[in-house]
């Protein structure tokens, strides 16, 4: 490989991305745009959850009840006097949920005795109906300890549950997408940054003359890799900078850590881009492959959304080879828990193995002909 011909190749790539404006915008204005909107738009949490509220007796119990529910930030509570309009409400999708009140609630709970709560959740998304029942149980239980109080009696509960949360301890769901949402990002980008590029090449005519060039094919590759390997690491630093600053996403890790974990993933992503490039050589089905290849699989398969071990036993065994899964739990323990050598060094090797693989491969089947 020649060092001057090498410095050539690299000054005409960062003169080409320079001069063309879509290099620069996939790997900056791109993953702004789809950070604000996948930050903003994918949210695990429930707030503001319109419930209706069902009691025929108004009394300081039903009251006192009720006022959990009207002072939580998780419910935007609804009076009906009666079951039937709760029902009907539910039914037209004003409602996510009733919490119903009999009338001989207020005795039960004057003579000491046993006074049920209906609770009726609407169950077509099930996993906002478990988060709805968590938030109810919670309402609940407030109004338990604050009644054991006015007795002046300790509250009698079997089992004294103490919750400790680690890692996040608001419960906020950006904390654990963000990262995520950076690995899904920085997937796609690093694809499209060579895989477009490169097919733009064949499609003008301009790789013919690298072609007819005295580099080399490890010179023409090394050429493209580095320019536009700085590239996507300036991206991965915007969204780093976006993570923190408009998310409010805590970096408990190493910020060098997370670079050098960043550097790794963004081979593998080129690699793959370079590969695409060397089978499409048109923009619009490198563009295609890159979407199915690539953000697809690290949408789905890579535990962002989806829990992996949910999944069936060959998804589970398919998810090994998406290189975006050992980098979306890279980035949650680094962002969340810090620097846990255990999970990022097997997750390192990981990332490295598959750009080596890549890149070997890309090495192996390129070839200087037109054909």
């Amino acid at each position: 490989m020649n060092a001057q011909r090498l410095r050539g190749l690299i000054r005409k790539e960062a003169l080409q991305i320079l001069r063309d404006p879509s290099s620069i915008a996939i790997a900056f204005v791109m993953p702004f745009f789809l950070l604000l909107l996948f930050g903003y738009g994918v949210s695990l949490d429930a707030r503001h959850v319109p419930i209706a509220l069902v009691t025929s007796q108004v009394t300081a119990q039903t009251s006192a009840f009720f006022g959990g529910f009207r002072r939580s930030p998780y419910f935007q509570p609804r009076t009906y006097a009666d079951l039937g309009a709760a029902r009907r409400a539910l039914m037209r999708g004003d409602v996510d949920g009733i919490v119903w009140l009999r009338s001989d609630f207020t005795r039960r709970v004057v003579r000491g005795a046993t006074a049920p709560v209906a609770v009726i959740v609407n169950g077509v998304n099930a996993n906002n109906a478990r988060i709805i029942e968590g938030y109810v149980q919670g309402v609940w239980g407030s109004w338990l300890a604050a009644q054991a109080r006015e007795r002046g009696a300790p509250l009698a509960v079997p089992v004294d549950v103490r919750s400790r949360v680690w890692f996040n301890p608001a419960l906020r769901s950006h904390d654990y997408l963000v990262p995520g949402l950076i690995a899904v990002i920085m997937t796609l980008i690093g694809a499209l940054l060579t895989a477009l590029v490169v097919a733009r090449e064949w499609e003008r005519g301009t790789m013919e003359a690298l072609m007819a060039s005295p580099a080399t094919m490890a010179e023409i590759l090394v050429g493209k890799l580095i320019p536009y390997f700085f590239l996507g690491m300036g991206g991965m630093a915007l969204t780093v900078v976006m993570a923190m600053a408009v998310f409010a996403v805590p970096l408990v890790g190493s910020l060098w850590l997370l670079f050098l974990c960043a550097a790794l993933f963004l081979l593998t992503a080129l690699g793959m881009g370079l590969l695409i490039s060397t089978i499409a050589r048109n923009q619009f089905v490198a563009g295609m492959i890159a979407l199915v290849t690539t953000y697809l699989p690290a949408f789905i398969l890579s535990g962002f959304i989806f829990d992996i071990h949910s999944m069936p036993w060959p998804i589970r065994i398919l998810t090994h080879i998406i290189a975006a899964r050992y980098f979306v739990s890279t980035l949650q323990t680094l962002f969340l828990a810090g620097d846990v050598w255990p999970v990022i060094g097997r997750n390192m090797a990981a990332l490295a193995l598959i750009a080596m693989f890549f890149l070997v491969l890309v090495a192996r089947i390129s070839r200087k002909r037109l054909d």
